[in-house]
């Protein structure tokens, strides 16, 4: 989702304090965000608090904003510390038929439930460069800005979560099955 032209003249009305604008960027984004706090915490209700924590933390802090065109970037960085923190105050047992809905493209539900499960086990630093770049598509540069950790540090996370995950699947561990 490229930030276009009359997404940064709302982002620069937020700025100045118009709650109008900030609102209908929140609209804008409000399904990214939520995608993307799902993914983290992998549940509705934990992600949803992650959401709404994330768009008022968001809105105290809009005048602090110095770059316009990193809107979507800073919001990124309030989210995933959101989801966070949530994450660790929603330590429970989710049942697992609640976890995930079916996906719209045609994997078998057993492989879906493996590769989530799979995510979600990664160590918190490899699970989000695999969100980030394979769920949201971003670009190595944007995930390096966003985490705030240099670039070579990313594509060396990427890999190993990527050989952690190949394993993880290949071993049937998601599942609770091995070999």
């Amino acid at each position: 989702m490229k930030q276009t032209d009359e997404t940064e003249k709302l982002v620069k009305k937020a700025v100045r304090g118009s709650t109008e604008a900030y609102g209908t960027l929140i609209g804008q984004y409000q399904e990214y965000l939520y995608k993307t706090a799902f993914l983290y915490t992998g549940n509705e209700a934990d992600a949803l608090d992650a959401v709404q924590e994330c768009i008022l933390k968001g809105f105290r802090a809009i005048s602090t904003l110095k770059s316009p065109e990193y809107f979507r970037t800073w919001l990124t960085r309030i989210l995933i510390n959101a989801a966070r923190d949530q994450m660790r105050r929603a330590a429970k047992t989710v049942p697992y038929e609640e976890l995930w809905e079916r996906p719209a493209q045609e994997v078998p539900r057993e492989e879906y439930f493996d590769l989530h499960d799979a995510v979600r086990a990664l160590p918190e630093k490899y699970r989000a460069v695999i969100i980030l770049k394979y769920f949201n598509d971003l670009k190595i540069e944007e995930i390096a800005k966003l985490l705030e950790i240099p670039r070579g540090t990313v594509s060396v996370y990427l890999a190993r979560a990527r050989g952690m995950l190949r394993a993880r699947l290949e071993e049937g561990e998601a599942y609770g099955q091995k070999g």
